[in-house]
């Protein structure tokens, strides 16, 4: 049907190598990522170890001393898992109901935990006895934590309430009840005994002066509060719902620093790593992203599998678990660097030269000279044989893994003006080939331009003989529905960006230039940064009369 013909193959030059510039497909390559320090701090994890347990995971705590001890809270029991032997060590599982927010003391020695009996028990982590219950809420117990002092407990819970608790004597000391909606998150002062922070579903967070015996402070977070920390100065709180991270003043009277909006789903814990440097949160949206509390500008995403309900990170961050709504627990140790052995450090000290080696006069050096090898569709493109070039790239392990190499050499062939002769007289099996790279590839913005263009020869060449092969037909039926598809994305993607920004004008329209806030709009993740304009460019002005033809 098809004839194979490469007339171009006649044109030879005797262009040396060194005059020859090989095809630059790097201007179609995707944006290297930027290899910044913490970009290689986090990545230093291990192969993550997955636990299986019986429900969603509501919560992760880490004991502050060795070796480390992490608390899952889920079900009817609190597993107290070992980071270094990677196992389950202990079970605590003296609930009536469902457990939560398992918690350690600052020694390591105690943990306190609610459930939905009302109760708060704490139990003794080395016997795993079970030394207090604390009666008084009327609704199930959510969050519990230890004060600085180590002799009380502040409980949270869905009676509206929050309850100090004094250990020795089992009675409740202050009871405060602030919120109109269920508490589930809170957190204690870490320099002060004194100090106590809670977040409702009623959008609110508060914070207690037990000295007051009242809430000294009140901050409208504008969603259900899903979880509050404060930063390890104590002068700063953060609070986390729906699909924002809010950072407040404590000492300037509750004022906002900062509003982080880098998450999509909600934003269910709020952990602070690296020795109080960095900051986490976890969402729905099944990654943890983590910031740099100087600036609150994120430095690293860690994505997972399934949406994330709970974290907790080590001291020093050498372990990280994070808990899924599945019931999964994704453990990650960080990877100490092997020490080299005797023989390795005998080895690199030969081959090592000292910086202040100065070679004599008899030394002589002899530089090895960078061999440069010229690819196989550059090597035919050098000979002008332009249809080879086109097979060359057309192999699988060039078509499918890197793409722009092959759009690269069709840029090439356009700029020679010898598409034509390179497509031309091909048989079936090679054009099939290069159509269903077409259909993969036409949707990327970097190749669009490129392959509207070859579809455009492609028509010419074989236009009148389509009918006689179904399975070009077929393919070229798919091309016409794929570029419609494309140009109904892009009219959406066009009148959604006019929407934002509309709505962006109006809202610095309606804010005053001297009572503007600190909070920058949040731009899109790295993940799903799009350029409408190339997108539209490329489409709006080839699509139309390519959908005609086609038809």
């Amino acid at each position: 049907m098809y004839h194979n013909s490469d007339k171009c193959a006649s044109k030879a030059s005797k262009v040396s190598m060194a005059d020859f510039k090989p095809s630059n497909f790097n201007i179609y390559s995707k944006p290297q990522l930027k290899i910044t320090e913490d970009y290689l701090y986090w990545k230093k994890y291990g192969v993550p170890v997955i636990f299986k347990e019986f429900g969603p995971i509501d919560f992760i705590d880490f004991s502050p001393v060795e070796p480390y001890f992490f608390a899952v809270t889920c079900s009817v029991r609190v597993q107290l898992f070992n980071p270094l032997l990677k196992e389950a060590a202990k079970s605590f599982s003296r609930f009536g109901k469902a457990a939560h927010g398992a918690s350690f003391r600052s020694d390591g020695n105690l943990l306190c935990v609610g459930d939905d009996d009302s109760n708060v028990k704490l139990f003794d982590i080395n016997t795993k006895s079970l030394l207090r219950v604390f009666k008084g809420h009327s609704g199930a117990v959510h969050r519990n934590f230890f004060t600085a002092d180590k002799t009380h407990i502040a409980s949270f819970s869905d009676d509206k309430s929050v309850i100090l608790w004094d250990i020795p004597t089992e009675k409740p000391v202050f009871t405060f009840k602030e919120h109109n909606d269920y508490i589930r998150a809170g957190a204690t002062s870490p320099i002060s005994p004194d100090i106590v922070l809670s977040g409702s579903y009623d959008q609110t967070v508060k914070l207690y002066d037990l000295r007051l015996d009242k809430a000294i402070l009140s901050v409208d977070h504008g969603s259900p509060v899903e979880s509050v920390i404060f930063l390890p100065t104590g002068g700063i709180f953060i609070s986390a719902g729906g699909s924002q991270v809010k950072v407040w003043d404590a000492l300037a009277g509750g004022r906002l620093l900062a509003k982080l909006s880098q998450h999509h789903k909600t934003v269910t814990s709020l952990r602070v790593g690296s020795n109080g440097r960095r900051l986490m949160s976890a969402s729905l949206d099944r990654h943890v992203k983590i910031y740099d509390i100087a600036t609150y500008q994120v430095v690293h995403t860690l994505d997972y599998p399934s949406p994330v309900l709970s974290m907790g990170i080590s001291e020093h961050d050498d372990t990280l678990a994070v808990g899924f709504t599945d019931g999964l627990i994704s453990m990650s140790r960080r990877e100490t660097e092997a020490k080299p052995t005797k023989r390795e450090r005998k080895r690199a000290a030969f081959r090592s030269i000292p910086e202040d080696f100065r070679p004599t006069a008899v030394d002589v050096f002899v530089h090895e000279e960078d061999k440069k090898m010229m690819s196989k569709h550059d090597a035919f493109l050098r000979k002008f044989e332009y249809s080879k070039a086109v097979d060359s790239v057309m192999l699988a392990y060039i078509a499918n893994k890197k793409p722009a190499i092959a759009v690269a050499v069709f840029q090439e062939l356009i700029r020679r003006k010898g598409l034509h002769g390179a497509l031309a007289g091909r048989e079936t099996k090679s054009l099939i080939k290069i159509m269903r790279f077409i259909l993969r590839n036409i949707g990327d913005h970097r190749f669009m331009r490129v392959l509207l263009d070859v579809v455009d020869v492609l028509l010419d060449v074989y236009g009148d003989s389509v009918n006689q092969s179904p399975e070009i037909a077929l393919l070229l039926e798919k091309l016409m529905n794929r570029l419609k598809e494309e140009e109904r994305m892009t009219v959406n993607l066009i009148n959604l960006q006019g929407s934002i920004e509309m709505l962006v004008a109006g809202m610095e329209s309606a804010n005053h230039p001297q009572s503007q806030s600190t909070v920058d709009l949040i731009p899109l993740n790295e993940s799903t940064q799009f350029d409408v304009n190339s997108i539209a460019g490329s489409q709006e002005m080839s699509n139309k009369q390519l959908i005609k033809t086609l038809s």
